[in-house]
């Protein structure tokens, strides 16, 4: 508020540190080291099959294709794996997800929060997938699987390096948080995104209602 005017001062305030440093590895960082490159397609690999094998479970399944039926997207929409189904990436990347998480079997990182890295791989795949369906329709080079690699490691670093110091089960925060942080800066990035829409979706990505912890312990809500 100014002193003299009484009016509000709309000039905006600078972003958070943290949500600058996290744009620009997503966007500059360069990664080249071989065992990083060996890990994520280890994890590719692992976090693939887990997904597979949840297909086995209908309570799984029922939950997957799109929100309505028949309502898929093709043929630019991303292929969910082990399915018929193709689907625009936004909801590809939830089928996805809910299948490698499913079975609880995916990798696990512990520091001072807990976590599934390769829970990023819907967001990933779902973007990857749609990326090159759409650039081979637009008769350019679609993306490689060393591409999709990068971004799970950006993804995994981020989500990862958040953990070590931060223990958002302490003031009654699901870690999922954490996912939803590291997918959006990358798959931001992933789409041709300026540093500052990435910084933005980071933003978004924080304070838009993350979910609380209470839904993972009896008796509260949930299953």
């Amino acid at each position: 508020m100014s002193a003299d005017m009484g009016i509000l001062d709309t000039k905006r305030p600078e972003f958070d540190e943290l949500l600058t440093k996290i744009a620009k590895y997503a966007l500059e960082y360069k990664i080249d080291s071989k065992l990083a490159y060996e890990t994520a397609r280890y994890c590719l690999m692992d976090t693939i099959g887990c997904g597979l094998l949840a297909l086995e479970f209908p309570a799984c399944t029922k939950l997957l294709g799109p929100v309505v039926e028949g309502a898929e997207f093709r043929p630019l929409g991303a292929k969910i794996p082990g399915t018929s189904y193709q689907l625009e990436p936004e909801r590809a990347a939830f089928n996805v997800g809910a299948m490698v998480r499913w079975l609880d079997f995916n990798d696990t990182w512990l520091a001072a929060e807990w976590g599934h890295p390769s829970d990023n791989l819907g967001a990933i795949w779902a973007v990857a997938d749609y990326i090159s369906r759409k650039n081979i329709a637009e008769g350019k080079a679609p993306l490689t699987v060393k591409d999709a690699l990068s971004a799970m490691i950006k993804a995994h670093e981020i989500q990862g390096v958040l953990a070590l110091d931060n223990c958002f089960n302490k003031v009654g925060l699901d870690h999922v948080l954490l996912v939803r942080i590291a997918s959006t800066a990358v798959a931001c990035a992933m789409l041709g995104g300026t540093f500052e829409e990435v910084r933005n979706a980071v933003s978004h990505a924080f304070i838009d209602g993350g979910a609380l912890r209470t839904y993972r312990h009896a008796p509260n809500t949930g299953s």
